[in-house]
């Protein structure tokens, strides 16, 4: 049990004293005068570092891929509403994401709200709609409860981001202050009739599945997951971008559905007859905007949130519970196993998609496949968004837990910041970025951090020079009408090395694999340019191929 006593506090300090309570060692920020007793109060406390970042969309994308890669929340600042509305990004994604996250945002003197005050805005109501929940604090007095509240409701149930308002002069202020325990995180299990319920459904199944999303990651119940599959002989599937849920070479592991899903893995989804939904809030991307469950199917929705069971498919058996708990429960039902060959026969249809002869000639194939033969056991990938991660998402098996994080909100700009979080919750692991040219721009800046942090994260960056997602769209509705796509020529590599850190400017896959071995041995940031042919704008077409189709 921690010290409970009241002790005299300023503000700010009251505020590191539970970021302390809470185990926070690292805080992301780009620095505002709305906030310096916070940054004061930081500089005081040996268990904490500040990591000041160019951009506050930087800095907060650093504390989502710190959250993802730690498993615990991920605690970031900014000034009023300027550097609120540009660190907003990383809001969005930690909700579309459920990761936990903490924002404190400085803001104008109590006294001075409601007068349109230097940079004011009312920050509670300008993130509501994005954020789990948020809070102005007036009081000083009632930092330790609102604080610690702010922690709770980010990390328990179904994770998010929670905004903490703090006008300035609450912060000088000193009061009574008395703390709480630190969060303990609830983990709620089936009740015995939810137990039998399952059971009744799996003795009627002949084609079930299960579909595993970021609840299992987040309650750390990868192995738990492992040990049911193989138990009842239940193939798997990765929701979107939870890709390392489940290992990949494993022979009950059936592929994962994303954006551009092959149709082997879509036939398995609408050949079952039981689905296992798993920690997934079946979002647009997995369900293939929301069509790829029947009526005919039975559908059975486990998650840790009551509000996300039902909000897109009503379930025939909903069970609100902690991913591990459940699977925990579900060890000991009655049921025999009658569906290995269907088991077998979808573990064939997904290795089919692996062995794609069309794209085995590619560069972007081959680069994915050095990636998988030459990183090191435990190396953490992050990736933008973009058509380039196609390739990583069809064509790289991950085999282990918690060595992937993306964004399932698709936000550009989005791997090299997670890379950085991700690099310093495991300073130990190799972390890898993949980005395209278009996203790698939008905070490249934070290269800088990298380098003035020595943060040793290695940036691949597939330059078409072209924002390659949006110009096939506009290919699929618009063929020969390009506009607003196309890119200028950036020199990634040579800016890399100007900021001080690596550089390497690669034509082709060989030449990549020996930046690649080159890199690995380096103690500083790196950058891999690849440049990449702009006509295979995407895994499964190129420009003309699609322009052929409309025509058709």
């Amino acid at each position: 049990m921690m010290d409970r006593k009241a002790h005299i506090l300023s503000g700010a300090q009251a505020i590191v004293e539970c970021l302390k309570r809470e185990s926070v060692t690292k805080v992301f920020c780009v620095p505002g005068e709305s906030y310096l007793p916070v940054m004061d109060a930081i500089l005081d406390e040996p268990s904490m570092d500040l990591v000041s970042a160019r951009h506050e969309g930087g800095a907060s994308f650093m504390a989502e891929g710190f959250a993802k890669a730690s498993g615990n929340p991920g605690v970031v600042m900014a000034t009023r509403g300027v550097g609120a509305s540009n660190l907003s990004i990383g809001v969005h994604t930690a909700a579309q994401d459920s990761t936990p996250m903490v924002v404190f945002l400085g803001q104008v003197h109590s006294q001075f709200r409601g007068r349109e005050g230097f940079q004011e805005v009312d920050l509670d109501q300008y993130f509501k709609p994005i954020a789990k929940w948020t809070v102005e604090i007036l009081e000083p007095a009632r930092i330790p409860e609102l604080v610690q509240r702010a922690f709770r409701v980010a990390c328990t149930g179904r994770p998010g981001p929670v905004i903490v308002s703090l006008p300035e002069d609450v912060l000088v202020k000193k009061s009574q202050m008395e703390f709480g325990e630190p969060v303990i995180r609830p983990s709620p299990r089936p009740s015995s009739k939810e137990v039998d319920l399952l059971e009744q459904v799996l003795l009627k199944a002949e084609r079930p599945l299960i579909l595993a999303g970021g609840g299992v990651k987040l309650a750390g119940a990868e192995d738990a997951l492992v040990g049911f599959a193989e138990k009842y002989d239940l193939p798997v599937m990765a929701a979107f971008r939870r890709h390392d849920v489940f290992p990949n070479h494993h022979n009950l592991y059936i592929g994962h559905l994303g954006l551009g899903a092959h149709k082997n893995i879509i036939e398995s989804v609408k050949e079952s007859d039981v689905i296992l939904a798993i920690g997934t809030r079946l979002s647009e991307v997995t369900t293939q905007d929301y069509s790829l469950l029947s009526k005919e199917q039975t559908l059975v929705h486990i998650d840790i949130d009551f509000e996300t069971i039902g909000k897109v498919y009503s379930p025939d058996l909903g069970i609100v519970a902690d991913a591990e708990q459940a699977l925990v429960s579900f060890m000991h039902l009655g049921v025999t196993p009658v569906w290995s060959a269907w088991a077998e026969g979808r573990r064939r249809k997904y290795e089919a998609t692996l062995h794609d002869d069309e794209n085995k000639s590619s560069d972007l194939y081959r680069i994915i496949s050095i990636l998988e033969q030459r990183l090191p056991t435990g190396t953490i990938l992050t990736n933008d968004a973009g058509n380039f991660a196609g390739w990583l998402h069809k064509f790289y098996r991950f085999k282990e837990k918690n060595t992937y994080i993306g964004p399932t909100s698709g936000a550009m700009g989005y791997g090299m910041p997670a890379a950085l979080g991700a690099k310093l919750a495991h300073p130990d692991k190799t972390v890898i970025s993949l980005s395209g040219d278009g996203g790698f721009m939008m905070t490249m800046q934070e290269m800088e951090t990298a380098v003035r942090y020595h943060i040793p994260v290695i940036s691949i960056i597939f330059n078409n020079r072209m924002y390659g997602t949006i110009r096939m769209h506009q290919e699929i509705h618009y063929p020969y009408k390009t506009i607003g796509t196309d890119l200028g020529d950036v020199p990634f590599s040579t800016f890399a090395e100007d900021l001080g850190a690596a550089g390497f400017y690669v034509r082709g896959f060989e030449e990549f694999e020996r930046a690649l071995v080159e890199a690995l041995n380096y103690d500083k940031p790196v950058v891999i340019e690849v440049e990449t042919d702009p006509e295979q704008i995407s895994v499964s077409s190129t420009i003309q191929q699609l322009r052929k189709r409309h025509k058709q």
